[in-house]
């Protein structure tokens, strides 16, 4: 006889944000890191499930896909045509971003609904 599938239950408080800290032995069951991504999977019966999300697996956008490939595939083929990036349009780019900042650990807005 089979044994039945033991089920980890681990409590957690929603924020007034609506927020809550994945508990450290689901990110272990799940190889979750830093940054990654998970999806919440809400059944008719009021059940929820997170699961680590697979980018290929969860609608990544298949024209930045083909359009990845493409170059890989033009890089690969024409190597010679592959340039550095010139110190005049990175300090371009850095100008952009001048005084912007960013913490990726801070607090989202609310979702309005």
């Amino acid at each position: 006889m089979a044994k039945a599938a033991e089920i980890l239950e681990i409590p957690a408080t929603i924020t007034e944000r609506g927020q809550t800290t994945v508990p450290a032995a689901i990110r272990k069951m799940l190889a979750l890191g830093k940054r990654d991504h998970v999806v919440f999977r809400g059944m008719a019966d009021g059940t929820v499930m997170i699961a680590k999300k697979n980018a290929e697996a969860e609608g990544a956008d298949p024209v930045i896909g083909k359009f990845l490939a493409f170059l890989a595939g033009d890089m690969a083929a024409e190597p010679r045509r592959i340039r550095p990036v010139s110190p005049d349009l990175v300090a371009r780019g850095a100008a952009l971003v001048t005084g912007v900042d960013v913490d990726l650990d801070d607090a989202l807005p609310d979702d309005e609904a």
